[in-house]
């Protein structure tokens, strides 16, 4: 066996990333559910930029919730401006995960809850904010 090369020393052949680390296949779970408030957050601004100036959007893994805390665990929450900090909307992504069972119905529950989260800031119904809301088609 003198003449045999192998790729490292237990033959399992070449480690590391089958893909560049930018394309979407290398992409965490949470780096793909933040692209995906992100473009809805794009999407909304693009109708109602003006009013939503002002608003953070964030997303975070799981709700604070007091341990006894007896009801569903929120999926989203507005937080208001305190201290000269703006209006957050934050959105939680293991419960919003966890909800949804495939990637189509976690990118229309994002959809919904942003625009019941933004209707609720603004005032309006949500159909209002965006005439797509509660529809199962994307």
């Amino acid at each position: 066996m003198a003449g045999v090369r192998r790729r490292d020393r237990h033959g399992r052949g070449l480690r590391g990333p089958l893909t560049p680390p930018r394309t979407p296949v290398s992409r965490t779970r949470a780096e793909r559910f933040d692209d995906l408030v992100r473009d809805e957050v794009r999407r909304l601004g693009r109708r109602w930029g003006r009013e939503l100036a002002q608003v953070e959007f964030t997303v975070e893994e799981v709700p604070a919730v007091e341990p006894w805390f007896d009801g569903p665990v929120p999926l989203g929450q507005t937080r208001p401006g305190t201290g000269g900090r703006p209006v957050r909307i934050v959105i939680f992504r293991r419960p919003v995960e966890a909800r949804a069972s495939g990637e189509r119905e976690t990118g229309r529950l994002v959809r919904d809850l942003l625009v019941e989260e933004v209707a609720d800031l603004l005032g309006l119904s949500p159909e209002s904010v965006d005439p797509s809301y509660d529809s199962p088609d994307d």
